[in-house]
């Protein structure tokens, strides 16, 4: 059973999350997130009724490392009984607002892509898939293999920032009429 824990927090924002565990009530059960990762992190709930809440400020995201973290929700009771509710993983982003280097911030596919195509433009003037030069050989990637990649790579793009503009992932709907 998911309780819909974040998949992401971002250090230096607001953490803010609530949860109404009904098999859980904040009444007798306390509950705590435990993070691990580049860092251990733990965070308690407070109550509010029923639910259950997390409140963490921007003074103490900030000091969180960034990285992908394992978590633990669990529930303890006040005879001192624990319950794992929901183990899962979760990221914590760098605070873009913190950061003073110069960063690449484009995605695995972005790069991977970009890389791709320096290749293939370079192979442009190359005509040799193979050679050999003192009893060493070199093997190229075929380009008819790079072209492939690339394609694949280029969707990968495209649903990606599909995705971040809040466009179908899937490509255009194509509505048909029946009848």
């Amino acid at each position: 059973m998911s309780y819909a824990f974040p998949k992401k927090i971002t250090a230096g924002l607001t953490f803010r999350h609530s949860i109404n565990l009904t098999a859980y009530p904040a009444s007798i059960w306390s509950i705590t997130i435990f993070l691990r990762g580049a860092t251990a992190i733990d965070i308690t709930a407070a109550k509010d009724g029923n639910l259950h809440i997390f409140n963490v400020p921007a003074d103490t995201t900030k000091n969180y490392k960034a990285g992908h973290y394992g978590y633990s929700l669990r529930a303890t009771d006040q005879n001192g009984n624990v319950e794992e509710i929901e183990a899962g993983a979760i990221e914590i982003i760098s605070d873009l607002a913190s950061l003073s280097d110069p960063i690449d911030s484009r995605t695995h596919a972005q790069k991977t892509l970009a890389a791709l195509e320096a290749v293939i433009e370079g192979r442009a003037t190359l005509d040799q898939e193979h050679y050999r030069l003192n009893n060493r050989e070199l093997w190229r990637t075929p380009l008819t293999d790079l072209i492939k990649l690339r394609n694949q790579y280029r969707n990968e793009v495209a649903r990606e920032q599909a995705k971040a503009n809040g466009q179908n992932i899937f490509g255009k709907v194509i509505r048909v009429r029946l009848g």
